[in-house]
């Protein structure tokens, strides 16, 4: 089948690689416009466009697809033209019209990080974790044009172990995801009965995944150390946790476990103890978090040995 890819982050750059090792023709590479990042602020390709060129795939970098602009009609012509049978949508970035989920000759099909309509948004993999999620997936859907509103083609399953960071889970479902895309799309005649057997969303089972904000990430001691340890893990690799060590500093905790340690008397950010396993600070509920990873200003990030080390934290050194 001629396939139109359009996706930005290394999550969809991994059912690019997928997708390039079937005998399907890609016959065109959608991703956003290259951005500035890095201390230099270089602009930077995305991961898609860097593995489209890789291949000597053609790539397109529309602003976005607005019958209302002369620029976004013509982007709209320029995908039309490519007289595609199927658009794959991963992690885009821009939103698409009507117009354009109507174009190819089966529509668009995008691949989501949650067990929809559970997660419906921008930030899925990182508030199943946040909520305690017991498990999540991906789900292959053909879009509609709502916030991940599609139809359901496909569903898979991924537990959410006591480990995972954001960035650990994102690896497994970029994974899940590519392999289920594969699956739809193996034949022409896979991707029709997918198409005709297609669930649609119960509304009422609707949770959104709102974006994630930087003011968020500072721990509440007074939380659960459940709590605190989930959004610990969520917040890795972005915004990443955090806890004031001055006015103007702050500590950024990148990962951690629920501790065995307790105290009667400690209050809500005390530390309680320091070993080998990492600094354990006193939660809200009476029970205490583990941090193994943590960062000082303008320095690495560090291990619970390294932590130790340093010796910069002591027992009964209070978190505000």
């Amino acid at each position: 089948m001629k396939i139109i890819f359009a996706g930005t982050p290394e999550f969809a750059a991994s059912a690019l690689a997928a997708l390039l090792n079937t005998e399907h023709d890609i016959v065109a590479v959608y991703t956003q416009p290259d951005r500035k990042a890095g201390r230099g602020q270089k602009l930077t390709a995305s991961a898609v466009k860097q593995l489209a060129l890789e291949h000597n795939l053609p790539v397109y970098q529309p602003l976005h697809f607005k019958a209302s602009t002369e620029e976004g009609l013509a982007a709209q012509k320029e995908l039309a033209d490519l007289n595609a049978d199927v658009m794959v949508v991963a992690a885009y970035g821009l939103i698409l019209p009507q117009a354009v989920l109507d174009t190819p000759k089966y529509g668009c099909l995008n691949i989501h990080g949650s067990l929809l309509p559970r997660w419906r948004g921008a930030a899925p993999i990182q508030r199943a974790i946040s909520s305690g999620d017991a498990e999540t997936g991906v789900t292959i859907m053909k879009m509609a044009a709502g916030l991940d509103t599609g139809d359901m083609m496909l569903k898979t399953l991924c537990p959410i172990e006591a480990t995972d960071t954001s960035a650990s889970l994102h690896d497994k479902l970029a994974q899940q995801g590519a392999e289920a895309l594969v699956q739809v799309l193996d034949t022409e005649a896979t991707l029709q009965h997918y198409l005709e057997t297609r669930e649609v969303q119960d509304e009422a089972l609707t949770v959104y995944a709102h974006k994630l904000s930087k003011a968020e990430a500072q721990i509440d001691w007074t939380q659960a150390a459940e709590v605190i340890d989930r959004n610990i893990r969520a917040f890795n690799p972005w915004p990443v946790a955090f806890t004031p060590i001055d006015e103007t500093n702050n500590l950024r905790v990148w990962n951690s476990s629920v501790s065995t340690h307790t105290s009667a008397s400690a209050q809500a950010g005390e530390v309680i103890a320091l070993d080998k396993n990492g600094v354990h600070v006193m939660c809200g509920d009476g029970k205490a978090v583990c941090i193994t990873n943590l960062q000082w200003p303008g320095g690495k990030a560090l291990n619970a040995v390294q932590i130790n080390q340093t010796q910069k934290l002591s027992l009964g050194h209070l978190f505000a």
